[in-house]
């Protein structure tokens, strides 16, 4: 594994963007290590920039409590954000800032190297499958490239304003749950490269 340390140090120098002219510091990322799950979201809010960890405001509450709830600790996942520093106002990063901190991204994935990578929200999607990815539409399916496997689902913020989204969102992470032990205990890898798989649709929730 690289030096975690090291990526830190120099996503904590980085100018690339104007971002690092309002911040307060960079977030870099909380979580296990060497856990086998990532947790990729969108950018950092005001919580976030006064206490330099990702996803410890209310959205965060909420996504300990549905790891929680589907038998995950943090000790299971390692999270981290699209961009590293906190948007003014907390608007959504624009393109130009996200392609910008692409960088930090990468060495952290190549770093943990994990076999499931969660996508939460639009941002993360985009960043990570494509700019004209729809979270709409891909949430739900098991995307597989190099690999490692892919799962897009709505961001817990999403949840906070649309309670409806609660459901499927809690389908998703029993499966992710699900395939994580399969891998642990040796029975799966990610599968084959170029899968998109839609999940089982449960209890009648639309996988998509």
């Amino acid at each position: 594994m690289a030096d975690l340390g090291a990526i830190e140090r120099t996503a904590k120098e980085c100018r690339d963007c104007a971002l690092h002219e309002s911040r307060t510091q960079v977030v870099f990322g909380r979580g296990n290590p060497a856990a086998r799950i990532l947790l990729v979201g969108e950018g950092p809010g005001k919580d976030e920039d006064l206490q330099g960890m990702p996803f410890v405001g209310a959205a965060g509450q909420l996504l300990d409590k549905i790891l929680a709830a589907v038998d995950l600790s943090e000790q299971d996942v390692f999270i981290l954000n699209t961009v590293l520093c906190r948007p003014p106002g907390n608007r959504v990063p624009e393109p130009a800032e996200v392609s910008a901190c692409a960088r930090h991204r990468e060495a952290l994935l190549a770093a943990l190297d994990p076999p499931i990578v969660v996508l939460l929200g639009a941002t993360a999607a985009k960043a990570v499958l494509g700019p004209k990815t729809s979270i709409t539409a891909v949430r739900g399916s098991r995307i597989v490239r190099e690999g490692r496997a892919y799962y897009p689902t709505f961001h817990p913020a999403a949840l906070l304003r649309d309670p409806s989204r609660k459901r499927p969102v809690w389908h998703d992470f029993q499966r992710i749950a699900k395939d994580y032990r399969l891998i642990l205990s040796g029975a799966a890898d990610a599968a084959d490269d170029g899968e998109t798989e839609p999940w089982p649709t449960p209890d009648g929730v639309e996988s998509r």
